[in-house]
């Protein structure tokens, strides 16, 4: 019987890619036809992608909807034939508006002589953020810190299907950089500091968007992986300025998770708009051609980040104009420009072209990439949707793995004589700049390019204060702001309301922000929010210290002046209803760290530190990467290898036993840790190799089991070369240890 399910299965995975061998021949055949039939004004404006805010009757305007004014569209698709449009304008559409909007695009580009559909991209991150009333789910760190792949790929499926409702097809997401530099304004974009970590969330969430088929449903949306590749390790940890990375820590730390994406299929990649080594990522044909489309085989587009071709002259100064930006970006590997708000570039690119400075096989082979993926989509089929599909839109069921996920992110950190969860009659004052504000929880790339507006579009969901009163009583419940983000405000107050109180929950963080305007000087949480702690200290009632930031701001001051502290990251439109239920009880804690958590401004390591980090316990960070309580306890024992002897094609099986040794149900991520003891690159003292989610009924054993092969232990040497080599390997789960030796 085995041998038949093994045939069987056999013959249907030969003829699905019989299939889908046949379909991209067919289509193949469509994209040769197109090609042979386009001028280079229409090959040139298939590279062009323009901002949606130029095409609208008042731009930048507040008013909602807003509308497409005939005559600036009409120039964008009949003149320049520009096949690709993004964005928003200034705020957050309905999904009648959007569908008005891409009904009236796709109309007008397939009256065109080649009828070629428009592709609308959009940055739907955390949830389709820029329609009305979709799902807000966490940011991407805090889906980190669940360490839970299914529910990562579960939040990209909705996200997914609540974009594809507005009709729109592509979504710039996920973030594959590495949220190394904790004083970087985007961390909270990324899914933390470790390369296999971020690989595995990474694959999970392109699945999610994508689906698992080469050609993308009415229900999935085209992924695009950001920012190919280094953006997130400037040497000021400021966005958008120069980083320096030799090449073997490219390929070691930053190429992985994007090649991980590819080989599953990712469609589109937006590149770096900084520069590395001197050399702006938009000008660089070995990154962009040699590496990504030769070495990774991509089959997608490399689009270019905003106004990225014309910042190779104003920022970076290395094109004297902006024609020759244009031919130095496309040259190197650039298949897609987001202009956004001109037409320099198509008119640029036209007379480059005819100029010889441009070959005309760089266009085809730019267009033949973008047309692939206008199929893969089903544009050419179905340019818009049927409103009637998506009746799951913003549903019960979409909320509920919303509140799922959120729940498993939020991470414990210090419950000291276990005063969590509290007792439901505790006399509770909230406060602090968090304590009543949607803009916390959601942060920036929330329904606005910063979040600031929040609290009146997400008013109908509930704050940490709001869902406090919810779970504890009103009666028992008080509130007092404390302080601003920034700056003082009504301390006396909650001094004052404070002596009333059992325990005060303290809720300090970040005001929103996103990219470069979240530049700061100082991962110091701000002295306004630091000055409230100290004083409430003064009362003598228990401090819970709830932090809502989008990176690990310094808080050493104050976090011995607090009996517990929960991190809850930006967790997002139900992240007040879990921090609440966390208080309770409701909720057992299982988040864990995806970063370090710093405790000095600058002692800033990665856990995957070297040997000589650890030199007179120089390593001493306010929590390590993959720390996480929970409100029950679990036992590690029983670590076994399967063999002592690692070779290359006989991996090795490590088991270990996890118990609940606590009085309740609770979840536990399961991380591998291996630290090679000798290499001829200095190794570093651990790197996660494995992980698994669990989840375990009180008094019970689960064994949980691992595979550890050659390769996973491999680095890149000095020849750039990825190898393992012979030596010995300590393997660490939770407490547990054991040596193997790989030959």
């Amino acid at each position: 019987m085995r041998n038949l399910i093994t045939v069987l299965l056999l013959f249907l995975s030969v003829v699905g890619f019989a299939q889908n061998r046949k379909a991209y021949n067919e289509i193949d055949k469509k994209i040769d036809k197109l090609l042979s039939e386009m001028t280079i004004q229409e090959k040139v404006g298939q590279m062009t992608q323009i901002a949606v805010e130029i095409l609208l009757k008042k731009p930048g305007s507040l008013t909602e909807p807003d509308e497409l004014d005939p005559e600036k569209l009409a120039q964008c698709i009949k003149k320049y034939k520009v096949g690709s449009i993004l964005n928003i304008g200034i705020t957050a559409q309905t999904r009648e508006n959007w569908h008005k909007w891409i009904e009236t695009i796709q109309d007008m580009a397939l009256k065109e002589r080649v009828k070629i559909p428009v592709l609308y991209g959009i940055d739907a991150i955390h949830g389709n953020n820029y329609t009305a009333n979709s799902v807000l789910f966490p940011q991407q760190i805090a889906q980190a810190a669940s360490f839970n792949r299914a529910l990562v790929k579960k939040a990209a499926e909705i996200t997914a299907y609540e974009t594809r409702a507005s009709f729109i097809p592509w979504t710039f997401s996920p973030v594959l950089d590495l949220g190394r530099k904790p004083i970087w304004s985007r961390v909270y974009e990324t899914f933390g500091e470790d390369p296999y970590l971020v690989s595995e969330l990474g694959k999970a969430m392109v699945t999610g968007y994508q689906g698992s088929s080469s050609s993308i449903d009415k229900y999935h949306v085209a992924a695009c992986l950001k920012h190919y590749m280094g953006y997130s390790m400037s040497l000021t940890g400021l966005d958008r300025t120069p980083a320096w990375i030799p090449e073997r820590e490219l390929r070691e730390y930053f190429l992985p998770s994007f090649a991980a994406a590819i080989a599953i299929g990712a469609k589109t990649v937006m590149v770096n708009s900084g520069e590395i080594n001197g050399v702006p990522v938009h000008t660089n044909k070995y990154i962009l051609t040699d590496v990504l489309k030769k070495e990774l085989k991509f089959k997608g587009f490399a689009l270019t980040d905003w106004m990225d071709i014309q910042f190779l002259v104003d920022r970076h100064h290395v094109a004297k104009d902006y024609k020759e930006a244009t031919m130095m970006a496309i040259n190197a590997g650039i298949d897609m420009s987001m202009v956004p708000v001109d037409y320099t570039f198509c008119d640029d690119l036209v007379a480059l072209v005819n100029e010889g400075k441009v070959s005309m096989s760089r266009i085809d082979d730019a267009v033949r990439r973008i047309l692939r993926v206008k199929f893969d989509v089903g544009l050419f089929d179905n340019p818009v949707g049927k409103a009637s599909d998506y009746k799951e839109f913003n549903g019960v069921a979409h909320n509920k793995t919303n509140y799922e996920i959120t729940s498993e992110c939020i991470t414990l950190l210090k419950n000291t004589n276990n005063l969590l969860p509290l007792k439901t009659d505790k006399k509770i004052l909230v406060t602090g700049p968090a304590a009543n504000s949607m803009v916390a929880l959601n942060g920036g790339w929330s329904r606005r390019w910063q979040g600031t507006n929040s609290d009146e579009t997400e008013k109908d969901k509930n704050t940490i204060y709001e869902a406090i009163q919810n779970v504890f009583g009103s009666k028992n419940v008080d509130f007092a702001q404390g302080a601003k983000f920034n700056a003082p405000s009504d301390l006396n107050t909650a001094l004052s309301k404070s002596e009333k109180a059992d325990v005060v929950v303290l809720c300090l963080g970040e005001d929103s922000y996103a990219e470069t305007p979240g530049n700061i000087q100082d991962l110091t949480l701000p002295a306004a929010q630091l000055e409230l702690a100290r004083a409430l200290k003064a009362s003598g009632k228990p401090i819970v210290l709830v932090l809502t930031e989008g990176r690990p701001r310094i808080i050493s001051a104050i976090e011995p002046l607090c009996s517990a502290v929960i991190h809850a990251y930006l967790p997002g439109n139900e992240g007040g209803n879990v921090v609440a239920n966390v208080l309770a009880g409701k909720v057992n804690p299982s988040g864990k760290l995806p970063y370090t958590y710093p405790r000095y401004p600058n002692y800033l390591f990665n856990y995957y530190r070297k040997y000589t980090e650890e030199v007179d316990n120089s390593y001493n960070p306010q929590w390590e990467f993959g720390y996480g309580l929970s409100y029950t306890t679990f036992k590690y024992s029983n670590l076994k290898l399967s063999s002592k002897v690692l070779t290359e094609g006989q991996p090795i099986t490590v088991s270990v036993d996890i118990t609940n040794t606590g009085n309740q149900m609770g979840k536990e991520s399961v991380l591998l840790f291996v630290s090679d003891l000798v290499a001829s690159i200095t190794p570093e003292a651990k790197r996660l190799r494995a992980f698994e989610k669990i989840s375990l009924e009180p008094g019970k054993t689960q064994t949980v089991t691992f595979k550890i092969t050659g390769e996973q232990l491999s680095f890149v040497d000095a020849t750039l070369k990825r190898v393992t080599e012979p030596g010995e390997f300590v393997v660490t789960v939770g407490d547990q240890k054991a040596t193997f030796n790989y030959r």
